[in-house]
């Protein structure tokens, strides 16, 4: 069994992704970050970084004491691993799912979510930032539909690339984006959203989030520095 640390973020739903199409036995533990509660001791205890998703495998390979992992990356490495499922075994595969998958955690992640404040959450609209991460995103697109106009998924098969990668295009639109500048990866927006896995994973974080955003959240979650993000009781 795996318990999954997870709100329905972008970042969560990688995981669900993964774990609803492998197959896998898991158990959702909400954390819910307008609230704080990434910040209490427990989850801190697994995920330093006072971020979600983090897990808690409880069957790790090779057996011993439960095993957590933090970031939705290397949870998604660790899983691909421990399943052999969507990440190849040989060097040149592997090495190819890796670097869309790191450039998925290194660019378009980044990039859309920094979109995401200036656009929508910033208290002050400043035309600089938003044009500059709209900008970014955009050629973001662009790099990944001209991949994808040579391969069905970003690595070839269907992978853990994609899972990673996906979840930041759903909400493309809060990112100043029209998905039909970008036919290849229109198409690839669509297979992956008609897979019923996708579906299943999508659907476990229907209800825990509510529409907009309080003042009180987005003190919690814009306002962090070090002195402030220390464990909560």
């Amino acid at each position: 069994m795996i318990d999954l640390h997870y709100w329905p973020t972008p970042n969560g739903h990688k995981i669900t992704i993964f774990l609803e199409e492998a197959g896998l036995a898991y158990a959702i533990k909400p954390v819910n970050i307008g609230a704080g509660e990434q910040f209490r001791p427990e989850f801190l205890g697994i995920a330093p970084n006072n971020r979600m998703p983090a897990i808690v495998d409880h069957e790790p390979a090779g057996g011993g004491a439960p095993l957590s992992v933090f970031e939705s990356g290397a949870i998604l490495v660790y899983l691909a691993e421990k399943t052999g499922k969507f990440m190849p075994a040989d060097p040149r595969g592997k090495a190819n799912v890796l670097q869309w998958l790191f450039w998925q955690m290194g660019g378009l992640g980044p990039m859309a979510g920094q979109t995401h404040h200036f656009r929508i959450y910033a208290p002050e609209k400043i035309p600089y930032a938003i044009d500059r991460y709209v900008k970014e995103t955009n050629r973001l697109y662009g790099v990944l539909d001209r991949q994808l106009a040579k391969t069905p998924f970003m690595a070839g098969d269907y992978s853990i690339a994609d899972m990673a990668a996906y979840p930041w295009v759903v909400p493309y639109k809060n990112q100043g984006q029209e998905i039909d500048d970008f036919p290849n990866l229109k198409r690839w927006f669509e297979a992956i959203a008609a897979r019923p896995g996708v579906a299943r994973a999508y659907a476990k974080g229907e209800g825990m989030r509510n529409e907009g955003m309080t003042e009180e959240a987005k003190k919690i979650l814009f306002g962090q520095t070090a002195a402030n993000t220390a464990a909560k009781p």
